[in-house]
């Protein structure tokens, strides 16, 4: 048997492949996650962001133990992001809940998609990377699909569509941060548990004020949905620090048709002709600018 501590460290091109690999996982469980979310009825959505973050703190604790790992290998220098991580996660997480709740999952989980656009923008402020104007005339025709996802002239019937939005921009925010906490080395499991644990903290609260009894069907699919939201930080997590988000993000908008098919097969959601358009616009423009980035990587080191 080879000595493991031996063997080289994966290089790119592995860390590229493992990378796109764990965030088709992570899209295929936050579907779920979102399905389980819409069957668990009419529940207030801090009740059902509190039972999904429950899961997900024993499972990342257990995690945790399991491979010896602790909170007290968290370097001081990363709190601030962690923190920060967390807080941005936690608002995306609640926004992204009141909308499915109040949409079809396919078009909630198409804005929360606008996730990787804000990343690049934020990294701008928070990681001092240039933007260039690809990233810039990617982000405005994806944010001109939005819009016909948003359907603005619908009024105030646009409203959970809007905070949909604004959820995918506090999760694109997250995401960036989560990047920054795996160049500094913080392992992940790490990083999903003090999400969970901060989210279901913040959800407390409202819980207990605006409590609704449930149902013992309606409480299966939270901890089904709080299963598969813990599964799917692990991947997202684990994506984000094997590989830039330039690299691979383009393959979590997987997640918007396991979403669709979900909901089309299980409980009869069909996207109107505008969502339909804002979804080619943002999906095709997160492949164009996948293909792009790739093709320039790809000539800069040939040179």
């Amino acid at each position: 048997m080879p000595d493991l501590k031996q063997l080289p460290e994966p290089g790119p091109h592995s860390r590229r492949l493992r990378g796109i690999l764990y965030i088709l996982c992570a899209a295929f469980f936050f579907s779920l996650m979102s399905f389980f979310v819409k069957l668990s009825g009419d529940l207030p959505f801090w009740e059902k962001a509190f039972f999904r973050n429950f899961v997900a703190i024993f499972v990342s604790l257990y995690l945790l133990r399991r491979s010896g790992h602790n909170l007290r290998e968290l370097p001081r220098s990363s709190l601030s992001a962690l923190f920060l991580r967390c807080l941005f996660g936690t608002a995306g997480l609640f926004l992204n809940f009141y909308a499915i709740g109040k949409m079809y999952i396919g078009d909630a989980n198409m804005l929360n998609k606008m996730a990787p656009f804000f990343s690049t923008l934020m990294s701008v402020f928070l990681l001092g990377e240039k933007p260039s104007r690809i990233d810039l005339l990617t982000l405005l025709v994806a944010l001109l699909g939005a819009a016909f996802v948003v359907k603005p002239g619908s009024g105030i019937a646009s409203l959970p569509a809007l905070l949909a939005l604004l959820g995918g921009f506090f999760a694109g925010t997250a995401y960036t941060f989560i990047r920054k906490l795996g160049t500094h080395g913080v392992y992940g499991p790490i990083i999903v548990f003090a999400f969970s644990l901060f989210s279901a903290l913040s959800s407390i609260p409202m819980t207990l004020l605006h409590f609704a009894p449930m149902t013992a069907a309606q409480l299966l699919c939270l901890l089904l949905g709080g299963c598969a939201a813990a599964a799917a930080q692990l991947a997202v997590t684990a994506a984000y620090t094997c590989a830039p988000a330039r690299e691979i993000s383009v393959f979590d908008y997987t997640q918007v048709l396991f979403a669709s098919l979900l909901g089309l097969l299980f409980l009869g959601e069909r996207p109107d002709r505008c969502s339909l358009i804002g979804y080619l616009l943002i999906i095709g423009t997160a492949v164009a600018k996948w293909g792009y980035g790739m093709r320039k990587e790809k000539m800069r080191k040939q040179v």
